[in-house]
């Protein structure tokens, strides 16, 4: 894989994640534990985007 296609499926995977944690943030029985897990997850893909782009430039 290409680094613009690396980059490409972390941008992707880290909008998914956004986009599960809205949808269990929207239930009214959330699951407090998968909330900070999916941060968790979210945060570490921001992380390798962050360093993808310090390698890059």
């Amino acid at each position: 894989m290409t680094t613009e296609g690396h980059i490409a499926a972390l941008e992707r995977r880290h909008q998914e994640l956004d986009r599960r944690i809205e949808a269990e943030l929207s239930h009214l029985s959330k699951d407090d534990l998968l909330i900070a897990a999916l941060k968790r997850r979210k945060l570490e893909v921001k992380d390798e985007l962050a360093r993808m782009a310090v390698e890059t430039a």
